[in-house]
């Protein structure tokens, strides 16, 4: 009894200090008064390069702040079943990343940065991504999402091929491939046991069949009155680019995090996604040559497009004990060197003005492309929360013959309407 008495002193002491680490200098910034805060930080990013630049801001704000550690969590695949946990249980990281959902899905759990100084620098594109109509700014968008396909130039030049515009001309590029290289390249690279490969496959061409066309389903996706038969021809060509075995053959067990390896080696030519990765690819090869472009149009008559949005982002949890000193670790994120850092490391556009980042050979291709429509990812839009997993674990059971295209349509159907119900 005597211990647990201790204990609680130890405990109700500590919550006070806790308290007092809270208090403001006439600056706004958290008083400097010697209290041990400790701050976790989540974030989605799962590549090295700026998983870095997370580790050198936190270590520069603990230099200035000796008082104040942090705790760094990059869970990988397992970040969205976390944080749902998370805030079941209504106890959120201090800090976290909203990878696209920073309203719809955690607009409940965060502070208002309305206030903060770096609020008027975020971009015009981005600024209804993360701020209300109430003018509440969820998150600071560390860089922006302006995704398409990753590839490897040397795949592709050494093959005499061009960035295809459309998908059934890539499906012909990788037959091309995956021929004259007697089948040592993989022409695509998924990984079902990674939470998002196969995934955003369906997401960037969803916006290509559906949306981006002239005559779409838009209305019909968002009134609930969409006809998921014609969600058939999206599962077919999947299927279709797996039966003509141009992508990977281990697809259902290997890792993503192999994907940085083969590419560097000249084994896969087309990545689904952005070009995070390719850092990790130069460490391992520094001479191989990596290209962006557009999501091929599926439908005859449109054009490519990119899908956009949210990428990195960092908020503030609105009942953290340490809610003062998270804001100011916020504006530390928010200097221009570190934003920059952060987009140079990702190799992503910013989602903040007056910031110039050097993306290398990226900043061609973002000049090139820079006309392309941009549309949202399809997913934020047009399904509901919870439908992400569905895509992942649907699109595996397609590739592993325990769906059909039409089955798979049928899933759609009724894990919409499921969850939809659910969120009532």
């Amino acid at each position: 009894m005597k211990k647990m008495a201790a204990l609680t002193m130890s405990l109700v002491m500590s919550g006070a200090m806790t308290l007092t680490g809270c208090s403001q200098t006439e600056s706004g910034k958290p008083a400097a008064n010697g209290e041990r805060i400790k701050l976790t930080i989540y974030s989605t990013a799962n590549d090295k390069a700026t998983q870095n630049v997370y580790k050198k801001v936190t270590d520069d704000y603990t230099k200035q702040h000796p008082n104040v550690s942090f705790e760094l969590q990059f869970p990988g695949n397992d970040y969205e079943s976390i944080l749902k946990m998370k805030m079941a249980a209504n106890d959120m990281p201090d800090l976290f990343d909203t990878h696209g959902w920073s309203q719809i899905r955690y607009g409940k759990y965060l502070a208002d940065l309305s206030q903060e100084s770096w609020v008027k620098d975020i971009s015009e594109s981005m600024k209804p991504i993360v701020t209300d109509k109430a003018g509440k700014v969820y998150v600071l968008p560390l860089n922006a999402a302006k995704d398409g396909i990753t590839y490897n130039k040397d795949v592709l030049d050494k093959y005499n091929i061009q960035p295809p515009k459309t998908l059934d001309e890539m499906i012909a590029a990788g037959e091309k491939i995956k021929k004259e290289s007697n089948g040592q390249v993989a022409p695509f690279f998924f990984s079902a046991p990674d939470s998002a490969s196969l995934a955003q496959f369906f997401d960037y061409y969803a916006t290509s069949l559906l949306i981006s066309p002239p005559k779409n389903y838009a209305d019909d996706l968002l009134k609930g009155s969409f006809d998921w038969a014609n969600w058939t021809p999206l599962a077919a060509k999947f299927k279709e680019i797996y039966d003509k075995k141009l992508m990977n053959q281990d697809v259902l067990t290997v890792k993503d995090a192999d994907k940085a390896s083969l590419f560097a080696q000249g084994k896969i030519a087309f990545v689904t996604g952005g070009p995070g990765f390719v850092p990790d690819a130069l460490k391992m090869n520094p001479n191989v040559h990596a290209g962006i472009m557009p999501v091929p149009a599926m439908v005859d008559g449109d054009e490519p497009t990119f899908s956009g949005g949210e990428r990195f982002t960092i908020g503030a949890w609105k009942d953290g004990k340490n809610l003062e000193v998270a804001k100011d670790v916020i504006r530390e994120f928010a200097k221009p060197e570190n934003l920059k850092a952060l987009s140079e490391a990702s190799g992503t556009p910013v989602g903040m003005n007056g910031i110039n980042p050097d993306l290398g050979v990226f900043t061609e291709y973002y000049n090139k492309y820079k006309d392309i429509r941009v549309f949202p990812y399809f997913d934020r839009v047009y399904l509901p929360s919870g439908m992400w997993d569905v895509l992942q674990t649907a699109s595996a059971q397609l590739l592993g013959g325990k769906l059909t295209p039409e089955a798979y349509s049928e899933t759609m159907k009724k894990e919409v309407a499921r969850l939809k119900a659910q969120q009532k």
